[in-house]
């Protein structure tokens, strides 16, 4: 989950590590760190933000000026507390060689031990530092091998992930990249090339990229590079092209990228639909999964596997396809269907959602799943994503990038493609071509009530400074809206560190009931439908124990203002579509109180963007 950045070129090195660094300060941000060649290798690292190191590289004189190759990472602790000793780069015992490390070594202890009985000491408590020095002692065993034999009979003794970059002042020309279960792209410029954990600090420089896949390595010199198998044999790679601006991942003038995420949700909702609905004939057209569609129809059951809030986004999908097309489905959390020896064959179907495409667990899902001879589609935002690559077939959200660590208007894309894929799979099964264009109606008018959700800003605003202080919070909805009230709990809980639980609101009197008191807002997903009475029932039953309740609730609804504390009045609309708007309030609620309470709602505590090992 760390960031990684390298460059080999002409330019200055340094400067442009560090502005590469800040674009991935959303991977981890524990602390950060340098390395770059001259004369010699000089290292810069430091506990605390990129911002913390720019401020001492501006201080530093001239021993980072004029070096044109680097390396660069900024770091989300797994080993070792996030410190000056443990941050990133690890230099080899004679301090020539530098490394960057994304991952886990699984096997660290034993190589540990194994090297400190050649002599080896370790400056760290990091597993990252053992591979550093197993590469030195390999390279220094066989004078007679280069950077990359050394590097590659290294990761021969590696169990775990790795996405590394290592550069020597014994060939001082030359940057050494390899990827198993950790991201990297190459970005190719003209007579330069960068290395990133993704595109994001590649686009403003260039838009033609490489990107890695699983056990291979790359050799960038000054002119050229070179991708291999670990096994070193030559793969030929297709060059992509970047499909995003750079101002995309700039805040636009918001005081946060979250926030700026929250209010670009109506454009990116359209954006899910363009060219994949036709209202005027109630058509849904899903290319990434168009060969495949028949075979899915025809699948015994289907089975979601996610983590997180992609997780709460696969539950709305079993809602959904088993409301439209009355096919079965599992949702599994991707970190223990790997675990459990799932019962699966070539009649299941998988579906595999992560907004990064590089979730660790929900890829070694989609690996049992192949394995086991299920189909497997993935849902992902990331062009070129390992997930993207690895599936039989898929769709993209098409959400664009998303910067903040909590994630908003991915949840949103990833439940319309999931709606989409419904009715797709409802077509002369369930529902006929007008009962389609109905719901396809539905979901074409949801970004322009979220545009009127988004003006209850302030509203929601006056509501979050009641409630800043709160240690605990309980959301409740059901039906469509219980996976909504797990979402929204989990925002509040990731950004302001309050503790929130979301339940489906009949099991409130199950077991939380106990906790209300005066103190415990609790929030409801109050929309008017079937359940609607049940839920001003369950809110009749906070009220008799003082607990304070913000609804969520339609437009016209005069009932719900009597028994609640506080109530956002959100635009009416079917059942199916309802997540899409009663979210939205949830993310601004979460938003306003976290920001109130000073926490960094772009980086969250302990948290990170791209969750890419266990």
């Amino acid at each position: 989950m760390c960031g990684i950045v390298g460059y080999i070129g002409y330019r200055e090195a340094a400067p442009l590590l560090l502005r590469g660094l800040q674009r991935l300060e959303y991977r981890g941000y524990d602390s950060a760190g340098v390395a770059v060649l001259n004369s010699g290798l000089s290292v810069l690292k430091q506990k605390g933000s990129v911002g913390d190191l720019k401020k001492t590289f501006e201080l530093s004189g001239d021993c980072m000026q004029g070096s044109t190759l680097g390396i660069g990472h900024t770091r989300w602790a797994t080993h070792g507390d996030p410190s000056d000793r443990n941050a990133h780069p690890h230099l080899s015992r004679d301090g020539k060689t530098a490394m960057i490390h994304n991952g886990i070594i699984e096997n660290y202890t034993a190589l540990k031990k194994e090297l400190s009985s050649e002599g080896y000491l370790f400056s760290s408590d990091t597993d990252s530092e053992v591979l550093i020095h197993l590469i030195d002692s390999i390279w220094n065993a066989h004078p007679e091998f280069d950077l990359e034999t050394a590097v590659r009979n290294a990761l021969y003794h590696i169990d775990g992930a790795y996405g590394l970059c290592v550069i020597s002042e014994r060939e001082p020309d030359k940057i050494i990249v390899a990827r198993k279960g950790s991201p990297l792209v190459i970005g190719i410029g003209e007579g330069e090339f960068f290395i990133a954990s993704d595109a994001a600090p590649i686009v403003e420089h260039t838009r033609r990229v490489v990107y890695l896949s699983d056990g291979e390595m790359a050799v960038l010199t000054r002119d050229s590079y070179l991708v291999k198998t670990v096994e070193n044999v030559l793969k030929e790679k297709r060059v992509s092209e970047l499909d995003f601006e750079l101002e995309e991942i700039e805040k636009g003038g918001f005081d946060h990228f979250m926030l700026k995420e929250i209010f670009e949700q109506p454009t990116v909702m359209k954006d899910v639909m363009r060219g994949r609905v036709r209202l005027d004939d109630g058509l849904v057209r899903l290319g990434g999964i168009e060969d495949y569609l028949e075979q899915i129809k025809g699948a015994r059951r289907i089975v979601i596997c996610a983590c997180g809030t992609s997780w709460h986004a696969g539950l709305i999908g079993e809602y959904l396809i088993e409301e439209f097309a009355r096919i079965s489905v599992e949702v599994d959390y991707a970190s223990e269907f790997r675990y459990r020896n799932p019962i699966l064959d070539k009649n299941d179907v998988v579906i595999v959602i992560s907004q990064s495409g590089e979730t660790a667990d929900t890829l070694a899902a989609l690996r049992l799943a192949k394995e086991k001879g299920a189909t497997v589609i993935g849902i992902c935002n990331v062009v070129g994503s390992t997930i993207a690559r690895e599936t039989h077939c898929g769709m993209y959200t098409h959400a664009g990038p998303e910067i903040g660590v909590a994630s908003t208007k991915a949840f949103t894309a990833q439940v319309i493609v999931l709606y989409l894929l419904a009715l797709a799979l409802s077509k002369g099964r369930t529902l006929d071509d007008h009962e389609i264009e109905l719901y396809l109606r539905e979901l074409s008018a949801v970004p322009d009530k979220v545009g009127k959700i988004l003006d209850l800003n302030d509203q929601i605003l006056a509501i979050a400074r009641s409630y800043k202080d709160s240690k605990n919070c309980l959301y409740l909805g059901r039906g469509f809206n219980f996976p909504v009230a797990l979402e929204g709990a989990l925002k509040l809980k990731e950004i302001s560190y309050i503790h929130a639980e979301g339940y489906p609101a009949a099991e409130m009197k199950h077991g939380p009931i106990a906790l209300i008191d005066e103190d415990m807002p609790v929030v409801f997903i109050a929309n008017c439908d079937a359940t609607y009475t049940k839920i001003l029932s369950n809110i009749e039953e906070v009220r008799s124990r003082k607990g304070k309740v913000i609804a969520i609730a339609n437009e016209g609804d005069e009932d719900i203002g009597v028994l609640a504390d506080h109530v956002l009045y959100i635009p009416s609309a079917a059942g199916p579509v309802t997540p899409l708007l009663n979210v939205i309030p949830l993310q601004i609620l979460s938003y306003h109180i976290a920001t109130l309470r000073n926490c960094n709602v772009d980086r969250p505590r302990n948290l990170a963007k791209s969750v890419t090992v266990e």
